[in-house]
């Protein structure tokens, strides 16, 4: 399937944060389960980093953001709830990183991302494309805390 990158528009971003549902365990991750990062993600003046991601047919199937940690790139994204647990994961984060190098010229030895500690389908998929974890902590978010995985993935030894 092929992704393309395109800056987010208030459509994409109300279909995202309303119409996106996932299923069990991972209703954590819809957008109206936090509303301090609903609100981020619907106010415009934040996308200056944040792309939806369409196929060939012009449908949304995810999104992406970034955002630098002193100088070092962190991913953050999401697919379409009909799309995740298909075995799409490591494809869609790879055209991401691949989207980011060339648009943010980005050039330095690594890229992060965290993960929510749950969700071992995501895991699995980062660690297949060479992800490691570095560090466990907690944030709060959704009304709680909860426990997260900073992963980093060496772009040299990997050849990205």
């Amino acid at each position: 399937m092929k992704k393309i990158f395109v800056p987010m528009t208030q459509a994409y971003a109300s279909e995202i944060a309303y119409e996106w549902k996932y299923d069990g365990e991972y209703a954590f991750y819809d957008m109206t389960a936090d509303e301090e990062d609903l609100q981020l993600f619907l106010d415009p003046k934040q996308w200056e980093n944040l792309f939806a991601v369409v196929n060939e047919e012009n449908e949304l199937i995810g999104f992406y953001s970034y955002f630098y940690n002193n100088e070092i790139l962190e991913l953050g994204f999401g697919m379409k709830p009909q799309l995740t647990g298909k075995g799409l994961g490591s494809e869609f984060v790879f055209s991401g990183i691949q989207f980011a190098q060339k648009h943010f010229k980005y050039e330095q030895d690594y890229i992060m991302l965290s993960v929510a500690k749950f969700n071992k389908r995501a895991i699995k998929a980062y660690e297949k494309l060479g992800f490691k974890p570095v560090k466990e902590f907690i944030q709060e978010t959704n009304g709680g805390q909860y426990e997260f995985i900073s992963m980093k993935l060496d772009l040299i030894n990997y050849g990205y």
